[in-house]
């Protein structure tokens, strides 16, 4: 009896670009939350080792593992697809009759190439610190001293 094993095609070794976005959503909501890799892996009943996996996208997230993360990180599960890297989604779907383009009309990226700002260290500490401050009047003057002190939008969109 032959090896019916030789005869599937190889699997990718590389993590799809889709699964690393995903990943890296939920990293950015749980840094953003001052929450542990082990405190979400709690939450869900993995170990922080899977929760490490989902998030450099080397294991793919399910729909029901994914509806229950977004339940803990408190987000709707369509959070984890926002700000997708332009071209992403003019990829090609794999299926069972071959490579397949989607019938979804392009859209514009939101806040192209500010996502890059939202995952630094120095962003997701103030957040932190920020939400930390637990009188309201007192978080409300620093978010207005905060705005008064940045350029304008206009001044900001020319740089």
């Amino acid at each position: 009896m032959a090896d019916e094993t030789a005869e599937l095609p190889p699997r990718e070794s590389r993590p799809s670009p889709i699964d690393i976005h995903v990943g890296s959503r939920i990293r950015l909501r749980r840094t953003l939350l001052g929450m542990s890799q082990e405190r979400l892996g709690d939450a869900l009943g993995l170990t922080f080792q899977q929760v490490q996996k989902y998030e450099r996208g080397v294991n793919r997230v399910g729909a029901s593992r994914l509806f229950d993360i977004s339940r803990v990180l408190d987000v709707p599960i369509s959070y984890f697809f926002d700000d997708m890297p332009e071209g992403l989604s003019e990829t090609p779907i794999s299926g069972p009759r071959g490579r397949v383009y989607g019938f979804a009309e392009h859209q514009e990226p939101f806040n192209a190439g500010v996502d890059d700002q939202l995952t630094k260290r120095e962003t997701l500490e103030l957040v932190r610190a920020y939400y930390r401050i637990t009188d309201p009047a007192m978080r409300k003057r620093m978010f207005d001293l905060m705005k008064s002190l940045a350029p304008t939008e206009t001044a900001f969109e020319a740089s």
